[in-house]
């Protein structure tokens, strides 16, 4: 525990105890940021009533009881609290943040967490809807390991349905392994419009489709070989996006509808004979209390259909019994769309009226909203065609590119080859996380890349200044010497780096990635006010030197840290 607020907290606590009575022990102090001090308590305000006496009365009691307090308070208005920390304990705390490998982020009890998110189609191109749950989702991924959580990563691939006939056909009539077969490690699009238009222009290809899903879902043994084909050559096209983005998913965390469909038919059955599904236009249907649309009329969960297929509520009921029984999870999170969001609840509590989703078992939809185009609508192509990620991230690092080449020129060609698609990703992937995961933000390159602002290159760009002020002292980065406060600028940059341990905390809990991004801007920002006021390697004695090269390795480690967690890397020249 090295932020000073969680440090003193305990100790107001007992405080307001020893002054009000042992009632009163444990009341929140609910330390907050002020333009007066380091933190303002406000408890007295909110205990007042119940002792019967006036806030500043309570405030005054309270402080009474503060004994070797490493800080000076003093009451303010109507009872608030102004703590001001003590700059040597405040500096003690900093070498005991320096001294921890996790720099202050706490381990907490280990739960089992599985995470659904990216979960893309199988011959189908990623588009730029894919990007805001492939990021967010690893980025909560890495986050909730680093915590100390088991996290089980889940991608739930479109790879089973009536499409697959068409798709098998297409692949028999161009040719397994040739150039049209390969386009679905690269243009898969290309390849399914091909199928599209052949299933729609010629009828004997489209018995022959229709006829391929029922060798298919019967179990056909050349048929799968041939599904497993198409998944194969869509897994590479997956890997290449993956591998650009820089995120954690690989061919292990593949687990997509084929994976269930084995135990479609006994979801069907077992809610039947549990009286929770009953047949209603010749479709096996839930009905649950409160879901009801238009005039009243309930609204069904379908999960068998009238011609005897399963949908997505039969599959994703299949899924989170397999993540409670066969998984062990504590805390399942879905990483999907807003507007997934009553399919959800209806898929989550017929999971608990059927008993395969236990109470003391969390689930969770951290809710995706909208990437928008500069006219505020849904990010498509002038042809009104989804966005290709690809096609995206490819415009990112181009763009990177040139504004690395304009303004470093002097640096030689292979770095900057080597900068600009680290600035490129990170600027996109930044983007997406600084802002809150269920509100819509528009895309717009220019901010991104931007060197100035709340952006991922004005964070890389903080990074690789310290790395040059190390350059240039002829040592490489640490922060092992001790630290001194004595500038503003110097207190601001230490309070600021003691509090990253509980922001990563709040992150794990919250599922916020945008927290994180905004404290590592902050930090950023008092960096640089820090390195405006407070000289480095012109210090004043060798001493002040190392305290200040000190303070600046530990901004490296924690700006280092901060910036994988979200899974954005770190160059070290800019």
């Amino acid at each position: 525990m090295t932020d000073p607020r969680d440090v003193l907290s305990p100790a107001i606590s007992a405080a307001i105890g020893r002054a009000l009575g042992p009632e009163h022990e444990g009341a929140d102090p609910v330390l907050r940021p002020s333009q007066y001090a380091d933190v303002q308590a406000n408890a007295a305000l909110a205990l007042a009533k119940r002792v019967g006496t006036s806030p500043r009365e309570v405030a005054a009691r309270v402080v009474a009881e503060l004994d070797d307090l490493p800080a000076t308070v003093e009451i303010s208005g109507p009872g608030f609290l102004n703590i001001t920390f003590d700059d040597v304990w405040v500096a003690s705390l900093l070498g005991g943040l320096a001294a921890d490998p996790r720099l202050g982020v706490p381990t907490q009890e280990a739960q089992v967490v599985p995470i659904d998110y990216s979960a893309p189609n199988v011959a189908k191109e990623m588009h730029v809807g894919h990007l805001r749950t492939t990021v967010v989702g690893d980025a909560l991924a890495r986050t909730l390991e680093h915590l100390g959580h088991r996290v089980v990563r889940q991608n739930h691939i479109g790879d089973w349905g009536t499409p697959f006939g068409m798709l098998i056909e297409h692949l028999l009539a161009v040719g397994e392994g040739s150039e049209e077969a390969l386009l679905l490690e690269s243009d898969p699009n290309a390849f399914y419009q091909a199928a599209r238009a052949e299933f729609d222009g010629d009828e004997d290809f489209a018995t022959r489709s229709r006829a391929r899903v029922v060798a298919l879902q019967a179990g056909d043994q050349e048929t799968l070989r041939l599904w497993a084909e198409l998944v194969e050559l869509s897994r590479h096209y997956f890997n290449r996006i993956y591998s650009t983005l820089g995120v954690t998913l690989t061919d292990d965390d593949l687990a997509g509808e084929s994976t269930y469909n084995a135990d479609l038919a006994g979801i069907c059955d077992e809610l039947e004979a549990k009286g929770l599904a009953t047949v209603s236009d010749g479709a096996l249907c839930v009905f649950l209390e409160g879901h009801t649309g238009r005039e009243g009329k309930p609204v069904p969960l379908i999960i068998r259909k009238s011609d005897g297929g399963y949908g997505y509520a039969t599959t994703d009921l299949a899924t989170i019994r397999h993540r409670v029984e066969r998984l062990g999870a504590d805390r399942c999170l879905y990483v999907i769309g807003a507007p997934q969001a009553l399919h959800l609840e209806m898929v989550w509590e017929t999971a608990r009226l059927a008993g395969w989703l236990p109470d003391d078992v969390e689930v969770v939809h951290v809710k995706i909203g909208n990437v928008l185009g500069e006219d505020r609508k849904i990010l498509r192509t002038r042809s009104g065609a989804p966005l290709r990620l690809m096609a995206l991230l490819e415009e990112a690092q181009a763009n990177a590119r040139r504004e690395v080449d304009s303004t470093r020129p002097e640096l030689a060609e292979e770095v900057r080859a080597a900068i600009a698609p680290v600035v490129g990703i990170g600027a996109v992937k930044y983007a997406d996380l600084s802002v809150a995961h269920d509100s819509e933000y528009v895309f717009d390159l220019d901010r991104m890349l931007a060197f100035t602002g709340n952006t991922g290159p004005y964070l890389q760009y903080a990074a690789a200044r310290i790395h040059s002020i190390f350059r240039s002292a002829g040592v490489v980065p640490s922060h092992a010497a001790p630290i001194v406060l004595g500038e503003p600028a110097e207190r601001a940059l230490a309070l600021q780096l003691l509090r990253f341990g509980t922001v990563v905390a709040e992150v794990g809990d919250t599922l916020e990635p945008h927290r994180l991004c905004t404290y590592l801007f902050d930090l950023a920002q008092d960096f640089s006010a820090f390195y405006e006021h407070c000289p480095v390697l012109r210090a004043a004695t060798p001493q002040l030197r190392e305290s200040r090269l000190s303070l600046a390795g530990l901004t490296l480690a924690v700006l280092v840290q901060g910036l994988d967690l979200l899974g954005i890397e770190t160059p070290e020249q800019m």
